[in-house]
């Protein structure tokens, strides 16, 4: 057996799982470099503290071709408030960039009663500079939250418009609650760079939770 093969060999137990020394950085909170097929390269970390509105506006360059922000338990002040977004081309001087989208999410209730998938008409926007929704109607009560990702790509072109897409969960504000697996896509019509980013309620406050931002090599 050659050296190679015995190091792999030696980095799992002999019911095939892999050892702990065979891991470095294995605390997720330090990990700033994660290879996944590319890497995610952590850029900035906000916290939320009963803020208005979360902004990034540095960092948003032409170094990654792709961005990503991760959203963790992100919890509103105000019950049946939106979580939302917008983009910038002024480093955050005006958030009103002209987008396209598509919205739908599925729910489904805490008493098993029930659940639907529904495309929400009230949600996409053709051709609008409004904030656009990534989360409706969210429960405000101490335990509740959302968690996502949002991905763009590109943001930095001036040839072509920045494609975007969202997948997250919230628990919604009913009675009883449901969980509500939402689906949000689009594109920034702009050949503009878009070098800032603004999340925010449509009502209220965001009271907890982080926002990563990552670039992917």
């Amino acid at each position: 057996m050659g050296q190679a093969t015995r190091n792999i060999a030696n980095s799992f137990t002999t019911s095939g799982v892999i050892t702990s020394s065979a891991v470095n950085n294995t605390s997720l909170g330090n990990i700033t470099d994660l290879t996944l097929g590319g890497s995610l390269i952590l850029l900035s970390e906000q916290t939320a503290s009963a803020d208005s509105s979360i902004s990034f506006t540095s960092g948003i360059d032409s170094t990654y071709d792709e961005y990503w922000f991760i959203f963790n338990n992100i919890h509103l002040q105000t019950d049946n408030a939106n979580f939302i977004f917008n983009g910038s081309t002024d480093s955050g001087s005006t958030y009103s960039v002209v987008k396209t989208t598509t919205y739908f999410d599925s729910i489904h209730r805490e008493d098993d009663a029930g659940g639907s998938i529904q495309y929400q008409t009230n949600f996409d926007f053709a051709q609008a500079t409004n904030d656009q929704p990534l989360h409706r109607n969210m429960d405000a009560d101490n335990d509740s939250c959302c968690s996502g990702i949002l991905k763009i790509f590109n943001p930095s072109s001036t040839t072509y418009v920045k494609h975007f897409f969202y997948r997250g969960n919230h628990t919604f504000n009913s009675t009883p609650q449901h969980s509500m697996d939402t689906f949000v896509a689009g594109y920034f019509n702009t050949t503009s760079a878009v070098n800032g980013f603004r999340f925010k309620a449509n009502g209220g406050n965001i009271d907890d939770g982080t926002i990563q931002l990552f670039g992917v090599k």
